[in-house]
């Protein structure tokens, strides 16, 4: 008799992406499982392709304006083209601050309308709401031209307990 296959968690999964490209194509498959009210959390070192997946994840949500870095404005806002929900991208790399700094951009007015994504935002924003997805991307670190990303995506809360993130993988 076999044993038990180990039963599938569809709460996590883990990818590995090989080119800016494929980050981008990771961000569009990952729109298609979001709507309006989740928040995205990205960690990565810098240069791991946290910019480059939100981008992605414009383009699949059919948002309004290019999808840059927005470092220095903290937050910025992506209308839809469509009837899909408005992206919110925010940097918090330059908030030192917990929840109190972030209530300053009223995130939690705008995240029942929005989708919300964070960079830089593990140990800030988990208080907005227990249900979240969090994307961490690792990549190689040193003088490197390595464009090898694990990337390895956590549902959190009831909202993912019972959303399967298999379609991730392509």
């Amino acid at each position: 008799m076999e044993a038990p296959a180990a039963p599938h968690n569809p709460a996590e999964t883990q990818l590995t992406v090989t080119s800016p490209e494929q980050m981008r194509e990771l961000g569009r498959r990952l729109a298609k499982l979001l709507r309006a009210g989740d928040l995205v959390m990205l960690t990565g070192e810098l240069g791991a392709g946290k910019t480059t997946l939100t981008r992605g994840l414009g383009e699949g949500l059919g948002v309004r304006g290019a999808v840059t870095s927005p470092t220095f404005v903290i937050a910025r806002v992506h209308p839809s083209l469509g009837d899909g929900p408005p992206l919110v991208h925010v940097d918090a790399y330059r908030l030192s601050g917990g929840l109190d700094e972030m209530e300053d951009l009223d995130l939690d007015v705008s995240l029942p309308d929005s989708v919300i994504v964070v960079e830089w935002g593990e140990g800030k924003v988990e208080e907005l709401t227990d249900d979240r997805l969090q994307v961490v991307i690792h990549r190689a670190v040193g003088d490197t031209t390595d464009e090898v990303r694990h990337v390895t995506v956590t549902g959190l809360g009831a909202r993912w307990s019972e959303t399967d993130l298999e379609p991730l993988s392509g």
